[in-house]
Parts: structure tokens; sequence; C-alpha cells
């Protein structure tokens, strides 16, 4: 089995009012230190197109959008080992504390998962009855072959608790 690898620290300040949670980064975002930083990720472009944002390639940039939106942004793994990106390849898992992130940033009142592994995970570590609402998104990953607009689409979702 390859190495094991780790997430990123929290994006999320005491403003932010929603979560979205990825499984862990890719190869690609590992090679460049960037949340959902695989250049056919569609990530970047549906939350500038949601927020009525210019789009920036920019990573800094693109964390301040996420700031001056309230947006915080995590994975639910905190390391484990996989071969290459995808998230059936994962193993070996260690959970990231979502709980007590949760409970230390009392304004966050959603959390949205990006794609099914967050969500299966996030499920596990919260319980099916959390406290605030838990949504599933439509994975941004160019692996997941539904139309851009069709995830733009559902990604709508979070406009409604920011």
């Amino acid at each position: 089995m390859s190495n094991r690898i780790s997430s990123f620290a929290p994006v999320i300040d005491n403003d932010s009012k929603i979560l979205i949670l990825g499984s862990i980064p890719g190869v690609k975002s590992l090679e460049k230190q960037q949340y959902y930083g695989h250049p056919q990720n569609k990530f970047w472009k549906i939350i500038f197109e949601l927020l009525n944002e210019d789009f920036a390639e920019d990573y800094a940039e693109r964390i301040q959008v996420l700031k001056k939106h309230h947006i915080a942004l995590w994975d639910v793994i905190d390391s484990c080992e996989r071969k290459g990106s995808l998230d059936s390849e994962i193993r070996n898992e260690e959970a990231n504390r979502i709980d007590e992130l949760l409970e230390s940033h009392s304004n966050i009142k959603a959390v949205f998962c990006n794609g099914g592994k967050s969500y299966k995970n996030l499920q596990k570590i919260l319980g099916k009855n959390y406290k605030i609402p838990v949504f599933l998104l439509p994975s941004t990953s160019p692996l997941h072959t539904v139309s851009f607009e069709k995830k733009l689409e559902a990604w709508k979702e979070i406009k409604i608790y920011l």
C-alpha cells in the first residue's frame, strides 16, 4: 500500500455559517497543497458561480472568497493510505474531529458534503440525527460524470444558509 497521506487544516473562522466537507485531498491537491487543486475539479467554478464572484486562479484569493461569504472548508478524513486519488482506494483511515470543530464554531448552521464518501463518513462521526442539517451534494470531482449544470443546480442549496 502507498504512503500515508493527510488532509489540510480547516479553512474556518468565527463568522463561518456553513461547512463544506470533502473526503481527503487527491494527488494534485496534495502536490499543490490546495483544496480542490485538480484543474478539472469543478469545486471552485461552482463556488464562484454560486456567489456571483469573478473567478480567481489565485488560491489565496479563493480562500478569501470563501471567508467573505462565511463558508468553512475541511475534510472528513484526517489521514489514510491511498494509491492514486480515488475514494474507493482509501484504506486505514482516521477521521477528523468534525464534532469538535462544530462545537467550537456554533455559528455553523449546516454541513454540506462534497460527494458520497464524505457524507457516509460524516454520518459515522456525527450520527444520522445530528443537531444541524447535513446535505449530500454531487461530487465536484471530474470522475463524477454528472453535468456541470446539474452539479451547480444541486449546489445552490448552500445559498439558503448563507
